[in-house]
């Protein structure tokens, strides 16, 4: 009986800790670096993806996603994707979702406005050139982003819209992997928000 050879995978991975993803402060395209926590987080990630064997390894442009690849040991091999930098907030750059409801009750990064900034759908469609270009690599897959990017990424994966991201909670330097359901071409997730201890 000849063996279904499993097909392959995509492997996420946010960013470890920075001074604003510890306290909730949007962080779209400031460039800041991981704190000294962030940057264990991002070594503790090296044995946990040892040994796989990723046909691509593609990174955010941001210093965050970077540092975290490269102390995960994949620098070398990674391609920088502008397509993969974290949503552009506009105006609500650097606040939190307490203070944007403070002037517009009510409001998420999912449902409310972003003056200045993309749309969930701008957010979208990059994350679908993301997924193009996954589809074409052959193997399995590696991916070194950011939390709301990623999270609109797993919901076009599954053909959800890319608001429906608001579903996947994703937290610093973990990882998720996406695929197939066996036997068919079912878009599914296979493994969601683990900590490299895992």
């Amino acid at each position: 009986m000849q063996q279904v050879q499993p097909s392959p995978e995509v492997w996420l991975v946010r960013h470890g800790e920075t001074e604003w993803s510890r306290i909730n402060r949007h962080t779209g395209r400031t460039d800041i670096p991981l704190t000294p926590h962030g940057e264990d987080q991002a070594r503790a990630l090296g044995p946990h993806l040892a040994g796989r064997s990723f046909a691509l390894v593609l990174v955010s442009p941001l210093v965050r996603a970077r540092q975290t690849c490269d102390l995960a040991g994949f620098g070398e091999r990674a391609r920088v994707v502008p397509d993969l930098a974290e949503w552009n907030y506009g105006e609500y750059e650097g606040l939190t979702a307490v203070q944007v409801r403070e002037k517009v009750p009510g409001w998420t990064v999912w449902t409310g406005e972003r003056p200045g900034g993309e749309t969930a759908e701008e957010v979208g469609a990059r994350a679908d050139r993301v997924i193009a270009e996954v589809e074409a690599a052959g193997g399995d897959v590696l991916i070194f982003a950011h939390g709301h990017l990623l999270r609109i990424l797993t919901a076009r994966w599954l053909g959800l819209a890319p608001r429906d991201g608001r579903l996947f909670l994703l937290d610093p330097a973990c990882t998720s992997v996406l695929g197939w359901e066996p036997g068919s071409r079912t878009r599914v997730v296979r493994r969601w928000n683990f900590p490299p201890t895992d």
